[in-house]
């Protein structure tokens, strides 16, 4: 009886989860909206792009402050997109299957959770996209003044392409395990 009841209590522990659910989502939509917010005052700014008495070097400078923007906005939307996986994916793995999801004709894989290492690899490649998007972000601003500069800008670009490169190595090997898997 008492062991029993110990399990009952351990089992529904697992609710707590919904708070970090509840309040993913939450976070995630306040970012979908500060990014459209973004959005909305960059779009602002794109008439005056085509003014033609702007001079060329104002009409560049606002090119890359507009480029900028919409390397924030990319980023932000990444962001909130993870936290919508974090949400699904910890529902999905702690407290029940999405049926609806399940269901849908528009459904999507991303959505689909099987284990706690398969929400980590799907978040890591978002993550990932965040991180290039950063660095890109970071590399408009930079000045070229050396050799030494441009060729530690080639490094990382090299890097990001050799991480994409892994990441989709890893995503062909995960495949064809569990084929394997499945056949045996």
């Amino acid at each position: 009886m008492l062991e029993k009841g110990f399990e009952s209590i351990l089992w529904n522990s697992r609710l707590v989860v919904l708070v970090a659910v509840i309040t993913s989502l939450a976070t995630a939509f306040a970012v979908f909206y500060m990014a459209s917010v973004d959005v909305w005052n960059m779009l602002s700014h794109v008439p005056h792009y085509g003014d033609m008495d702007l001079p060329a070097e104002t009409r560049a400078d606002m090119r890359a402050m507009l480029v900028a923007h919409v390397v924030e906005i990319i980023d932000g939307y990444l962001l909130a997109t993870v936290l919508i996986i974090f949400a699904l994916g910890l529902y999905e793995l702690f407290i029940s299957r999405i049926d609806q999801a399940a269901n849908s004709e528009t459904h999507s894989r991303v959505l689909f959770i099987r284990n706690l290492d398969d929400l980590k690899n799907r978040l890591a490649k978002v993550v990932l996209m965040i991180l290039i998007v950063k660095f890109f972000e970071h590399a408009l601003n930079m000045d070229f003044d050396t050799a030494l500069d441009l060729l530690t800008f080639a490094g990382g670009i090299a890097l990001i392409g050799l991480a994409l490169f892994l990441t989709h190595a890893s995503e062909k090997h995960g495949e064809s395990a569990r084929d394997e898997d499945a056949s045996h």
